[in-house]
């Protein structure tokens, strides 16, 4: 199971106000699109090539604000993941460690759908595994233990912990699109219809 293909527009709100619009394309293998603040102070991009399994294989991601940029190339091998990133004419390699289940995130909305689909897909309801996370600032991928729990029965509504003392409560569709993302820290996603 993963998520259905198409444009995905998030709008993005930090406590009430909108702070930035997140615009994606999936046409089944790859993941394409951009995050841009309201204020225009940032920009982030996202590249990903996907398996025929559904998982994150090679991402690209670009960040810049203002003047500066960087971007990085990560690969999936067999237990890491690979890559270097860009910035102020250096070049720094970077490992993180693959989980089991070899999810990937690229902060951006459709990958958390992309993880609770594979989570869905293998009948849990209750999920904890690590996950290689790229941040979208310092575009560093690092290796996270990450976990998720379903709220009802349905398999709709998710309590998903990104990292120790964060939470975000997770309604999806019936499809698998990720409906709305609030966290703890004040900020929601929600998809927006064209």
């Amino acid at each position: 199971m993963i998520v259905p293909t198409g444009p995905y527009r998030y709008e993005i709100r930090h406590r009430g106000e909108l702070a930035a619009l997140e615009e994606v394309a999936f046409d089944g293998r790859v993941v394409s699109g951009s995050r841009r603040a309201i204020d225009a102070s940032s920009r982030n991009e996202v590249e990903a090539e996907l398996s025929d399994d559904g998982l994150v294989v090679r991402v690209r991601v670009r960040y810049a604000r203002g003047p500066f940029s960087r971007n990085a190339a990560y690969e999936a091998g067999e237990d890491f993941l690979r890559g270097s990133v860009s910035a102020l004419g250096g070049r720094n390699a970077i490992t993180a460690k693959l989980g089991r289940f070899r999810e990937i995130d690229a902060d951006f909305v459709i990958f958390r759908a992309i993880t609770l689909a594979h989570v869905r897909g293998r009948g849990q309801t209750r999920w904890t595994g690590r996950v290689a996370t790229i941040d979208s600032g310092t575009l560093v991928a690092a290796s996270n233990k990450q976990s998720a729990r379903a709220l009802d029965s349905s398999g709709l509504r998710w309590i998903y912990e990104p990292r120790m003392g964060d939470s975000e409560e997770i309604e999806l569709d019936s499809s698998g699109r990720i409906l709305r993302r609030i966290d703890n820290r004040g900020s929601r996603a929600d998809l927006v219809a064209d």
